[in-house]
């Protein structure tokens, strides 16, 4: 097999919009109640995904789910009665983060040499946990060649899971055997702690993990209260290079150890609080990036463009340019809207080492089907939404329409 490292980046859906509904999540919250831009959103992905493509040769894409969730609704009874937030819940957009779609252990890792993918459950929020059903049936479309992939069902509920957010891998390259490493917090603080630690164990034994291979390491409690929701706020990794923040974890140079007793050529590239706060590397998101191989085998990180807002953050990073480490360049991008409900570039695409020739092809991106993609998105996706206008007729077909037109140009009528 000829295996690549593929992004599939999460089309932003046109219900997309602020109702603050992510505890812990500092950029959610704040927003809540501001004019969304869905449309901007979506296009601000492709734009992304585009620039990947062009660096990369490569560019997955996973599609909205739907909504509103009208099972969802029904489930909760909602009448005028009810909590604005659980109709809110059933409009949500979050998707787009496919970060959190599942956790993938590609076939160098695993006993059976097959793809893994288990989808996250998302438990701990009502709006993320509706996901896992709808996102399960677009991972066995995608890969549904068994013989070289493998989805598995969530994770029994009370252990959360959240993904390839809490999931890094190091190798010596993306088709060599890796070694993973969960990250874990740990219940009792300001803001849940998402990830549990045996939702992490089940799924490398689900995968066929070899625990030689396998670091489970405690996310800083301090992070996580923060604001660090997900270890990829603070941490980033890719093939032999860590990029992290001081404080990221619980026991920074016992991780460190860790990693490195089972990866021993680990390179980390620690930014110190000296030189960037944990508050100011949450705001910017500089850990939220796609840290990538290019095709000469340098390294790029694709950072936010408020990282180049930032005095502190874009300091440091013009010296990581100037300096001789792994990472020689430093590529910022318009996410805004995402960045708004406190999703970066990282948030925006889930990591998958395989054939690229194995990928039902309807989910990979070319220039062409980029077109198309933008075109449905400005002809049919909501220019703006206000919260208050969730739950209007009017508005709810227009989403769903909008959906079924790109499910129809995409002709994956079968997501429906």
């Amino acid at each position: 097999m000829s295996l690549a490292e593929i992004n599939f980046d999460g089309v932003v859906g046109p219900s997309h919009n602020y109702a603050g509904l992510s505890l812990g999540n500092i950029a959610s919250v704040s927003h809540k109640g501001d004019p969304s831009y869905p449309r901007a959103a979506a296009l601000q992905g492709v734009a992304k995904m585009r620039g990947n493509l062009a660096r990369l040769g490569v560019q997955g894409f996973l599609l909205p789910l739907p909504r509103p969730n009208a099972a969802l609704q029904e489930t909760l009874a909602l009448d005028e009665t009810a909590p604005r937030q659980l109709l809110a819940a059933t409009w949500s957009a979050s998707s787009m983060w496919t970060a959190n779609a599942a956790t993938v252990s590609p076939a160098p890792d695993t006993k059976d040499g097959r793809c893994h993918f288990t989808p996250a459950n998302l438990v701990t929020m009502l709006h993320r946990a509706q996901e896992w059903p709808d996102t399960l049936a677009q991972l066995s479309l995608a890969f549904g060649d068994t013989d070289h992939f493998a989805v598995h069902s969530a994770v029994p509920p009370t252990f959360g899971d959240e993904g390839a957010a809490n999931h890094m891998r190091l190798c010596q390259g993306h088709a060599a055997a890796g070694v993973e490493v969960f990250v874990y917090g740990r219940p009792g603080g300001k803001f849940p702690a998402r990830q549990h630690e045996q939702a992490s164990r089940l799924v490398a034994r689900a995968h066929g993990l070899d625990p030689a291979r396998c670091v489970f390491i405690e996310q800083n409690p301090a992070a996580i209260e923060a604001g660090a929701f997900h270890n990829d706020v603070v941490s980033v990794a890719n093939e032999r290079v860590l990029f992290t923040h001081a404080e990221a974890f619980a026991d920074q140079q016992g991780a460190y150890d860790a990693i490195r007793a089972a990866f021993p050529a680990l390179e980390v590239v620690e930014v110190p609080s000296e030189a960037v706060s944990l508050a100011e590397a949450i705001r910017t998101y500089l850990f939220n990036a796609q840290l990538i191989t290019l095709p000469d085998g340098t390294m790029a990180l694709i950072v936010p463009e408020e990282c180049r807002e930032s005095a502190s953050v874009w300091a440091y990073c013009e010296g990581l340019m100037a300096s001789n480490g792994p990472i020689r360049d430093v590529i910022p991008v318009d996410v805004r809207q995402s960045m708004a409900n406190g999703g970066g570039p990282a948030c925006l695409r889930l990591r998958v080492v395989c054939d690229p020739g194995k990928v039902d092809p309807r989910f990979l991106l070319s220039e062409e089907k980029a077109d198309r993609i933008e075109e449905i998105i400005a002809k049919t996706w909501p220019e703006q939404i206000d919260p208050g206008d969730l739950g209007a007729p009017v508005l709810a077909e227009t989403v769903i329409n909008a959906r079924r037109a790109l499910l129809s140009v995409l002709e994956l009528e079968e997501l429906g």
